[in-house]
């Protein structure tokens, strides 16, 4: 018989310590009318999870093209609707104790306008559909973060608000800023932290709390504040890497080495490539170096870049505190369609086995280039 989940992501019993980062708000993931209610009982990852642990799933970058757009306005029948774009997705985010997605653009009011590439504005309808496919935390700190500047931050934060999406990486205000991410999940409070290695060219952020900018001294800073506010378990999303590149840069590898030789970081989800990026252990901790993307719609599609994976980790308690005690990957294909869907191709039955195949294959690879399966990493199937 399955174990039941314990809880999605819940508020209460934060406590904020005064940060001069970007930060957070402390609104409390609520399961939208499609979703089924917390209370309902969802099998875990494991049968045999321990009772001190719980499960945390990761997802790529969210980038919101205007066909995905178009796509959402189709499949709602004049009114925009995403949740069919990421449901393909929706039955593993339920698994889990706690989903974790990184929006990497702006979200403008149901107005709009609505923009695409270089500088984004995504309709409001995205922030629900995340909700709807079951993500309770949003990482906001990208190079497009101030696309639209303080404008921008603060129609992206309203829509997650709106949506029950908690979020941290940018601010509308220093005393939002203030407030480090800690979350009940499972009866384990989890912090989280977001930071980006640059805004694009022509975009400036008006003042240092808005969004936060890469430097491990300040990561590590806040990742400390996040335990003073009551944080076992820290996350740190990390915006960095070259895009195209499935190999990790000497910089990537040298603020992880950084980063997780600190205490008082866990694991590190890094984004931004938009292709597939290794895995790795490093001091006993994960550094996922690039999820890929997870939903978008290139207008010059390569392949690689419609290949993403979704990372899973089970922290359990022990003597030394917590630790993973299981490690996955899932690899995902944005099916262009038509229609457009997101699939998990560990259980997908309708991306051709050709295609299938080529983009597990190329996921494994690239994955398990920096010796993960050594250390305990699989594929669900694999």
């Amino acid at each position: 018989m399955p174990t039941v989940r314990r809880s999605r992501v819940t508020a209460g019993l934060i406590s904020c310590a005064l940060l001069t980062v970007a930060g957070c708000t402390e609104v409390a993931p609520v399961p939208s009318a499609a979703s089924a209610p917390s209370s309902a009982p969802r099998p875990t990852t494991s049968a045999a999870a321990p009772v001190d642990s719980f499960t945390l799933i990761a997802g790529g970058d969210v980038l919101i093209h205007p066909a995905l757009t178009e796509q959402a306005t189709e499949d709602g029948n004049g009114k925009r609707d995403y949740a069919p774009l990421f449901a393909g997705i929706k039955p593993v985010l339920d698994q889990a104790d706690l989903a974790l997605c990184h929006l990497e653009v702006p979200i403008a009011t149901a107005k709009g306008p609505f923009k695409g590439y270089p500088t984004f504005y995504a309709p409001p309808e995205v922030a629900t559909g995340l909700a709807d496919s079951g993500f309770d935390v949003c990482s906001t700190a990208s190079n497009h973060t101030m696309d639209q500047g303080a404008e921008g931050v603060a129609t992206t934060l309203d829509a997650l608000d709106e949506a029950k999406i908690a979020h941290t990486g940018s601010a509308r205000s220093a005393a939002e800023a203030a407030k480090p991410l800690v979350r009940d999940v499972a009866g384990v409070k989890v912090g989280f932290v977001s930071y980006t290695f640059a805004f694009n060219k022509g975009t400036t952020r008006p003042t240092p709390w808005m969004a936060n900018l890469l430097d491990p001294a300040a990561v590590i800073a806040e990742a400390k504040r996040a335990r003073e506010a009551g944080a076992e378990v820290v996350v740190a999303s990390i915006h960095w890497g070259t895009e195209g590149k499935h190999e990790p840069n000497a910089d990537q590898r040298k603020i992880a080495q950084r980063l997780l030789g600190d205490p008082s970081i866990d694991v590190i989800i890094g984004h931004h490539a938009h292709v597939v990026q290794p895995f790795e252990r490093i001091n006993g901790k994960w550094v996922t170096y690039g999820l890929g993307n997870q939903v978008a719609k290139h207008e010059e599609p390569k392949g690689t870049t419609e290949e993403g994976v979704l990372a899973r980790f089970r922290f359990v308690k022990s003597a030394q505190g917590w630790t993973v005690d299981k490690a996955e990957y899932l690899p995902t294909l944005v099916d262009l369609g038509p229609p457009i869907r997101l699939r998990d191709l560990t259980s997908d039955t309708e991306v051709s086995a050709a295609r299938k195949e080529q983009a597990i294959e190329r996921t494994d690879g690239v994955v398990l280039s920096r010796d993960a399966a050594t250390d305990g990493l699989t594929r669900p199937g694999g």
